[in-house]
């Protein structure tokens, strides 16, 4: 199954509440925190949810 590395660019600080639990959920806590997720459309939904702070690239 193809994989996704996904990297938070910019920080969680002052942002809505339900953007920051989405990031939490998919691992990312800190400015330059790299996790890898499976490409599913869950996965996907949350990317597009949070687009502005992360940047995606496939692993």
């Amino acid at each position: 199954m193809a994989q996704l590395k996904i990297k938070l660019e910019k920080s969680l600080s002052g942002r809505k509440e339900s953007h920051i639990a989405t990031a939490k959920s998919l691992g990312l806590k800190k400015i330059g925190a790299e996790t890898v997720q499976p490409d599913n459309p869950q996965t996907r939904g949350k990317i597009a949810k949070i687009a502005y702070l992360v940047s995606v690239t496939e692993a």
